[in-house]
């Protein structure tokens, strides 16, 4: 049996039906699942791991792709985890369309936080130059969830984050009616807030954010 092959067939067998329904609730009904919370599907998905590494590393492009076109939510989240652990911060420089894809593809806060954080985040250290082509296309584009990564990419770049950036894409952004987009601006510079507390004040103070930004900006400083 194939290995991803394998990993399907491992986690249907862990399927719990009376987990999956309030899974399914807490995302508002936009997935299946298949019931496995979050512990167990890593180790499960780690143990998978350890006993293919050598295929999963030279095919990790593909069984990302096979496991986001599953039906189930758990599925996507082993594809997105499983890119990360495998590329191990060696990109190719088409890794931007993958990433793009799985941004796009079955969207919701709790895959397009970890894949603009770590994925997109982590691309785009690596080739610093496309920064500026590829986070004004995405915030030019007509998916929310592409904007939103655009403004989120930087966590975790903490002191090294390009500030100017960050308040361009905020701007950018500011009045947006869509609450996806006013709490990630807010996340984005509360995160910052933590090396820059008078930067991030003061671009606040100044701009005319929305209110539910500007609390989340200022969530934890005095």
């Amino acid at each position: 049996m194939p290995p991803i092959d394998e990993l399907v067939h491992l986690f249907k067998q862990h399927q719990k039906t009376e987990n999956a329904v309030p899974m399914k609730a807490y995302m508002k009904d936009n997935f299946e699942f298949l019931g496995i919370k979050a512990t167990q599907r890593r180790d499960l998905f780690n143990t998978w791991y350890a006993q293919n590494k050598k295929s999963i590393q030279d095919n990790f492009r593909a069984y990302t792709l096979v496991l986001f076109v599953q039906p189930y939510r758990e599925f996507h989240y082993c594809g997105m985890e499983l890119f990360y652990k495998a590329v191990k911060k060696k990109y190719l420089p088409e890794d931007i369309h993958l990433i793009e894809h799985l941004i796009i593809t079955h969207s919701w806060w709790d895959s397009v936080d970890f894949i603009a954080k770590y994925l997109l985040g982590g691309y785009l250290k690596q080739f610093p130059e496309t920064i500026p082509s590829v986070i004004e296309r995405f915030s030019a584009a007509p998916s929310l969830w592409l904007n939103r990564s655009g403004i989120l990419f930087q966590l975790g770049y903490k002191a090294q984050t390009d500030f100017d950036l960050l308040k361009a894409e905020c701007y950018n952004h500011k009045d947006s009616k869509e609450f996806f987009i006013q709490k990630a601006i807010g996340w984005a510079l509360r995160d910052y807030n933590r090396f820059n507390p008078n930067g991030v004040r003061d671009f606040v103070e100044n701009t005319d954010l929305k209110p539910l930004s500007k609390r989340e900006a200022l969530r934890n400083l005095p």
